[in-house]
């Protein structure tokens, strides 16, 4: 049987940590970098949210949808699309071939702050 509250506690200091991480990388113009972290922020909260749900140690996927529905969370349409924008930005993070077209710098604080209020979401769902 796992520790729930270290579980709980290892996924959101991660997901608190990945934001500043972000918004650091975002204010020195490391914008696809900066958006690979939003990606683990949520990716980290979302899978807290599956610890609870399920009482176990969340999937290895990176998938945000795919983690969404093992915590069963359901998702506004728009919110959904959101998700879908930041997966596209942890995959350049993690594959070489893969290259995303980088989003203007305004667009991507807009995506910074849609990390934000979605994790602030996630937690207090908790």
């Amino acid at each position: 049987m796992i520790n729930i509250d270290k579980q709980l506690n290892y996924w959101l200091s991660g997901s608190s940590n990945d934001i500043e991480t972000a918004e650091l990388l975002l204010n020195n113009k490391k914008i696809l970098h900066g958006l690979f972290f939003c990606h683990l922020a949520v990716e980290k909260a979302i899978k807290a949210n599956v610890v609870k749900a399920t009482k176990d140690v969340p999937p290895r996927s990176h998938n945000l949808i795919y983690l969404s529905e093992k915590a069963d969370i359901q998702w506004e349409e728009e919110k959904e699309i959101f998700l879908g924008i930041l997966m596209k930005y942890q995959l350049e993070g993690r594959y070489p071939d893969y290259n995303p077209t980088t989003p203007s710098v305004e667009d991507a604080y807009k995506y910074l702050s849609q990390t934000k209020e979605i994790t602030k979401w996630l937690k207090n769902k908790l």
